[in-house]
């Protein structure tokens, strides 16, 4: 399975210190420092270069904000820990109800009707724990025996 079959991601952030964000329709939205997990889809027909897309903004190579991930992401205090993949299926909003309540609700959930799709609340390694487990019970629930859970640095260099 390459890269490119793509499937569903969360996003391990570290955030270094407080953030004031204007992240689109949402307005200005207020993030306290720490750890935060970001689910989303990469299954159309680059798959998984969208987390690259995600990595490149979060390092300033990329300027252009259309998710709102973006907006956290273009803060200079972020930074992309991990990257915890779920490859060849959709599972996004299974995973994302997994993970703890989000601090914005509507975030990344514009075109679902989940309350949010960025958590937050814990440790960074226990929250990156927690992002796994998602992803391993939401695939083990699909019953597909070629879905895979794999972690991948979050920095991609």
């Amino acid at each position: 399975m390459s890269d490119a079959d793509g499937g569903s991601y969360t996003l391990v952030v570290d955030l270094a210190e407080d953030a004031t964000l204007s992240a689109g329709a949402l307005g200005e939205c207020h993030l306290p420092a720490g750890t935060y997990a970001y689910t989303g889809s990469a299954l159309g027909s680059g798959g998984f270069s969208r987390v690259d897309r995600h990595r490149r903004t979060a390092r300033g190579d990329h300027d252009v904000r259309h998710w709102h991930v973006d907006y956290l992401l273009g803060h200079p205090a972020a930074r992309i820990d991990r990257v915890v993949r779920s490859r060849g299926v959709d599972v996004e909003c299974a995973v994302a109800r997994r993970l703890p309540d989000g601090p914005i609700d509507g975030f990344g959930a514009s075109d679902c009707g989940c309350p949010s799709h960025l958590a937050g609340g814990e440790a960074l390694d226990d929250l990156a724990d927690r992002a796994v487990a998602a992803h391993e019970a939401a695939v083990a629930e699909t019953d597909d025996p070629d879905a895979t859970v794999d972690v991948v640095a979050g920095s991609g260099e």
